[in-house]
C-alpha cells in the first residue's frame, strides 16, 4: 500500500489575481510580495514563493463535510503556480522541510489518529497510519502556523 498526495487546483484561484485589492479584501483575501523564503508555502506548486513573487493569502475551507471537524484556514497560493505533479509516494520538499500534523479521517470524517512528525518522517507516518483500515483520508498541517499543507489520499496496488 501507498499514498498519494494532492495540491489544491491552480483553475480555483486563478481568477484571484486579475482582482483589484478592494475586490481581494471583500473576499477576506490579500495579494502580498514574499519579502522572505522559505516561509510562504504553495498549496497548488507545494513548493515556496521566492522572494519578490506575487502570492494571494486566502481562507481555505479543507475540511468541508458535516463532521465536528469541519475547518478552514489560511493558505497562499503563487500568482505563477504550475500545479504540482507528485507521483505516488513522494513528499514534496515543502512538507519534508516542516514539522507537520497529521490528522487521519474515517469515513464520516471523524479525526481518529493524529501525530506531529519531523517532515523527514512523514512518509512513514503517513503508511503507519493508512495501516489502519478505517483511515479514509489525510490532511497534512504544518504544525507551527496549523495551515493545511495538501490531503492524502490512500493507493491500493
Amino acid at each position: 500500500m501507498s499514498f498519494q498526495i494532492h495540491p489544491l487546483p491552480y483553475d480555483d484561484y486563478a481568477p484571484l489575481f486579475a482582482l483589484s485589492d478592494d475586490e481581494l479584501a471583500a473576499q477576506g483575501a490579500r495579494r502580498m510580495t514574499v519579502d522572505a523564503s522559505p516561509g510562504t508555502p504553495c498549496r497548488v506548486s507545494l513548493r515556496d514563493a521566492d522572494v519578490g513573487e506575487r502570492v494571494i493569502l486566502i481562507n481555505y475551507q479543507h475540511q468541508p463535510e458535516d463532521s465536528p471537524y469541519q475547518a478552514s484556514h489560511a493558505i497562499f497560493v503563487r500568482e505563477a503556480a504550475c500545479e504540482a505533479k507528485i507521483d505516488v509516494g513522494d513528499v514534496p520538499e515543502v512538507i519534508r522541510s516542516r514539522l507537520i500534523s497529521i490528522r487521519a479521517f474515517d469515513e464520516e470524517h471523524m479525526m481518529i489518529e493524529a501525530d506531529v512528525v519531523d517532515g523527514q518522517r512523514v512518509d512513514r507516518a503517513i503508511e503507519t497510519a493508512f495501516e489502519n483500515p478505517d483511515v479514509r483520508y489525510i490532511h497534512l498541517h504544518i504544525a507551527k502556523p496549523g495551515c493545511f499543507a495538501a490531503r492524502v489520499t490512500r493507493v491500493e496496488h
